[in-house]
């Protein structure tokens, strides 16, 4: 049954007091003292009477009652008074009914919302111990195995110290990325805007990629040839970063004799960049989180090669410091295309 607003019930408490009085007056005016005019003139003064008296008790009753849910929905510190004046124009009784659904409902959320966090954090603290115990029982072996000796055969002494000596630069790859996205996240690292030609850019990456890519037997190029260059405003050495990141990890996940291609294109005051290769692709439930630290879509290979599992991370937060946002279309056995845009350069 649907609840009566506080209007309705002064209005039932009105007609039930005006039709009583009406009922016996009539029954008491057996001599015709009072004319018919006079009877419905009293039971109309005594109607609006009861009526606009009703709803006064019942708002200010029921705004009692209601008002320390309001103000435990809204936070509210203001005085009495001048709250019921906010509500004063409105059916309290409904307000309130909607307004607890409205923070139920986003207190709902809230706590989806913090359920996942902790997923998440349980993950991210899962997914940092396993990827730094794995150097750190390396160290330990190759440690133990010197001080049993094998620090004085020269056949494994330098061996296993090469070999600590790359455990040691893993692990520090790792804590230099996750400080790079921590101060990425907290604001603290300031963005050092300027305008550069990213044809030019991207031709310094390829450079530095091109042993890289000539073990993976992959070829970089892009997709036209630029005759001009393309100036946008940006971070250059963080968009260098993140187009670096991109590529590395186009050409650790390609095919053999494979191709990573590179394009540029123009939309309105912005440059789209998108960066795609025919590797071998990613499923559908993992490009949805395909950003996540430390997430991989295949475990066993990233390690092999090295990965600290933060670049995709990284480049998202590179891209969202630069307010833009960074996107992928992918298939399984076909490859996957990066996008991303940057602002044009100012014109002067």
């Amino acid at each position: 049954m649907k609840a009566l607003s506080a209007k309705q019930v002064a209005l039932y408490i009105a007609l039930f007091a005006a039709l009583l009085f009406l009922i016996l007056t009539i029954l008491t005016n057996l001599t015709g003292k009072y004319s018919f005019l006079s009877l419905t003139l009293g039971g109309g003064i005594l109607f609006i009477s009861i009526y606009f008296f009703a709803i006064v008790f019942l708002n200010n009753f029921i705004f009692e009652k209601i008002k320390p849910i309001y103000r435990t929905i809204h936070s509210i510190n203001t005085p009495g008074q001048d709250f019921y004046k906010a509500l004063a124009r409105k059916d309290i009784i409904a307000e309130v009914r909607n307004e607890v659904a409205i923070w139920a409902k986003n207190k709902a959320n809230e706590i989806d919302q913090l359920r996942q966090l902790e997923k998440y954090r349980r993950e991210f603290l899962g997914n940092v111990s396993h990827e730094l115990k794995t150097p750190i029982f390396n160290i330990q072996g190759y440690v133990l195995t010197l001080l049993d000796g094998g620090l004085d055969d020269p056949a494994i002494n330098k061996l296993y110290l090469e070999r600590t000596e790359k455990s040691i630069n893993r692990m520090i790859n790792i804590v230099e990325d996750l400080e790079a996205i921590s101060r990425l996240e907290s604001g603290e690292l300031k963005l050092e805007r300027e305008d550069f030609n990213i044809i030019s850019l991207t031709k310094d990456v390829f450079e530095m990629q091109e042993m890289l890519a000539e073990k993976y037997e992959i070829k970089l190029a892009f997709r036209v040839h630029h005759e001009k260059p393309i100036l946008v405003n940006a971070d250059k050495k963080r968009i260098t970063e993140a187009i670096n990141n991109l590529i590395v990890n186009s050409l650790k996940y390609g095919k053999k004799h494979g191709k990573t291609v590179i394009s540029f294109e123009e939309a309105d005051d912005r440059i789209l960049v998108e960066i795609s290769d025919n590797g071998i692709g990613i499923g559908e439930k993992d490009i949805s989180r395909i950003f996540e630290r430390f997430y991989r879509t295949d475990k066993s290979r990233s390690r092999d090669q090295g990965g600290t599992g933060l670049g995709l991370s990284i480049v998202k937060h590179i891209i969202e410091a630069h307010e833009q946002t960074i996107s992928v279309r992918s298939r399984m056995g076909e490859g996957s295309t990066f996008s991303f845009t940057l602002d044009k350069a100012r014109v002067k």
